[in-house]
């Protein structure tokens, strides 16, 4: 029988804290904020998630959920024995560092209107951070739980985590409990039965998130880059791959060769880890972040051999988001690819549903009529294929060997 707390608040309704905030409203009274009072609107009379997650979406439809959500954080925070912080970390490339100023707004305000809450650090942050912000702000109440979510499949992933792993200070018996309970709060919540939980110092908590995305987007920067040479070769990528990762040693995890990692965490993750080793001898984090790199103009390399002869040639490209069923395409790696051949004096026109501004992005042109677009384009790229795309199989581009991810 699960044991109903105390008011749990969420700081931020992104992936992260809403996924959380929907797992924990089920048994427990949770208040969530956000800075746009529309998002809060939405979800408060509506009963609709502000981001695209299609199990959030039947959750807030059809679970008695017992949560709200409010732009206020005095009232969000006041009252709450368990406050929870989902803030972005975005990387800023000029400080090498992850602005982590969202996350020390909302400590701050914890301190001022809810003083004996634990506080719960689910943003990504860089390594030696939170001891870093306990010196810097005098809080001993602040835990670091890494977050293994995936894009689309934010809150499945809550409800069948692989692990649960809180970092605390080790030397605190008080802090050590909290971390405890909250890791038991969450395994709780799961639908997974048996979740390992792991309680571990709060720097080791913070490396594991780094090295985990670092070595997932490595494997992604292997595939892609077995996929370049079967591409320069000759020779069926596909078969390679299915040959190489039936070995039970690999498996077929993250296989499918695309342009290049991006999304939420791998770009940020991966460069943030290799900041954090600087003075360390290595060589492989640094290659994982330059083959990304690499990969982006090896494809628009490959795009503008297929648009030689052509005058005034166009691209168009086919969906801007990571993933199906999403719509983030934060640091997309087609990005990357667009800006390559737009520096090459090709035209863009992209073909994307889930855009805001129909007519432009980023200055290109934004063509929504699927006909029209496939007709106007030269070469379409596309980092995944869809069946859509058949009337201009021809023209198409794309890397994608499984039709999947």
């Amino acid at each position: 029988m699960t044991e109903k707390r105390g008011k749990i608040a969420v700081a931020g309704i992104g992936y992260v804290g809403l996924s959380l905030a929907v797992l924990l409203a089920q048994e427990h009274r949770v208040q969530a904020t956000c800075k746009h009072q529309s998002k809060a609107d939405m979800l408060n009379k509506e009963k609709r998630s502000p981001i695209r997650d299609a199990e959030i979406e039947e959750y807030l439809a059809s679970k008695d959920l017992d949560l709200t959500v409010t732009v206020d954080g005095k009232e969000a925070y006041t009252g709450a024995e368990l406050v929870i912080v989902a803030t972005p970390t975005n990387y800023d490339p000029q400080k090498k560092y992850f602005d982590t100023s969202a996350v020390e707004d909302v400590v701050e305000q914890v301190m001022e209107y809810a003083p004996d809450a634990i506080i719960v650090i689910k943003s990504t942050i860089p390594v030696g951070y939170t001891e870093s912000l306990r010196k810097k702000t005098g809080c001993r109440n602040i835990l670091f739980s890494p977050e293994f979510l995936r894009e689309s499949k934010a809150l499945y992933d809550n409800l069948y985590p692989r692990r649960i792993i809180v970092g605390t200070d080790m030397a605190d018996e008080r802090l050590v409990k909290a971390a405890e309970e909250f890791g038991h709060l969450l395994k709780e919540a799961a639908l997974r039965e048996d979740v390992p939980v792991l309680t571990m110092g709060f720097t080791e908590a913070e490396a594991v998130k780094l090295f985990a995305n670092t070595y997932l987007a490595m494997r992604v920067s292997f595939f892609n880059e077995l996929d370049t040479y079967a591409e320069l070769n000759g020779l069926n990528a596909r078969e390679i791959i299915e040959g190489v990762c039936l070995d039970a040693r690999i498996g077929d995890g993250y296989n499918n060769p695309s342009f290049g990692y991006g999304g939420y965490c791998f770009p940020k993750d991966t460069k943030q880890l290799l900041a954090n080793c600087a003075g360390v001898p290595q060589r492989l984090i640094r290659a994982v972040v330059e083959s990304n790199e690499v990969r982006k103009e090896h494809i628009a390399a490959q795009v503008m051999k297929r648009l030689a002869g052509k005058s005034a040639p166009v691209v168009g490209v086919y969906r801007l988001t990571m993933k199906s069923n999403s719509d983030n395409f934060r640091e997309s790696a087609i990005q990357g690819v667009m800006k390559y051949l737009a520096d090459q004096g090709v035209k863009i026109e992209i073909y994307e549903p889930t855009l805001k501004d129909q007519s432009a992005f980023n200055s290109y042109a934004v063509n929504n009529d699927l006909a029209g677009f496939m007709a106007e384009s030269d070469v379409i790229i596309a980092n995944r294929y869809d069946e859509a795309l058949a009337p201009a199989a021809d023209k198409l581009y794309t890397r994608d060997q499984f039709h999947r991810d």
